[in-house]
């Protein structure tokens, strides 16, 4: 099915190309969203009227994605939720929690922009994309923490696996701390019956 493209859509084509794509793709997608129209003699013609509009409405929306895409690369968001010592999630961070996040923080972006290439199935820091234009993409890092303690910690380059790590180091200090004072203490225990033992024999003699 032919259609001709109202924007440029990526590993498709720009405004104004006439390209060949599979029905579903046409229907379930491009005409649905506006991105395109068949690619009739009278649709062709149409566009070619309105081709100069088209085209300023495009740099018009494009020169605000940048502007908001300035601000918005490179921003990173807290995202909190509930996982194992390991730090693998129950469940899994969407496209919604990255765009629902983002707004919370003044940022208005929609999920279907949102691209996350891996599933989000673990604590720590991840990059996302944000296409806010066909023309204007800007990554985000999302970082996935139980607490806000947690978050601040990672984002100042410590991973759960080091935390964990650093705790049971510190764990285990204190254990053999605390046998080092056991052990302390019953040899000074033992150590006094010997030494009244020593001052009765010199008391004696």
């Amino acid at each position: 099915m032919q259609v001709i493209l109202l924007e440029r859509v990526a590993k498709l084509g720009q405004m104004g190309d006439v390209v060949d794509v599979k029905p579903g793709y046409a229907r379930n997608y491009l005409l649905l969203q506006g991105k395109a129209l068949t690619a009739s003699k009278e649709n062709i013609a149409s566009f070619e009227a309105q081709k100069a509009q088209l085209e300023a409405r495009n740099l018009e929306s494009k020169q605000e994605a940048e502007a908001l895409g300035e601000k918005l690369g490179g921003q990173q968001f807290v995202v909190i939720r509930q996982a194992s010592d390991g730090g693998n999630l129950y469940g899994s961070v969407t496209t919604r929690d990255a765009a629902d996040v983002a707004t919370a923080e003044g940022f208005s972006i929609d999920r279907k922009q949102v691209i996350i290439r891996q599933p989000i199935k673990e604590l720590g820091l991840h990059e996302v994309e944000v296409h806010l234009h066909p023309e204007v993409m800007v990554t985000i890092n999302l970082n996935v923490a139980r607490s806000p303690e947690e978050a601040e910690l990672q984002a100042s380059g410590k991973s759960i696996q080091e935390l964990a790590a650093e705790e049971e180091a510190q764990a285990e200090f204190e254990i053999s701390e605390l046998f080092d004072d056991i052990g302390s203490a019953a040899s000074d225990e033992d150590e006094a019956p010997a030494a009244a033992e020593a001052e009765e024999t010199e008391d004696n003699a």
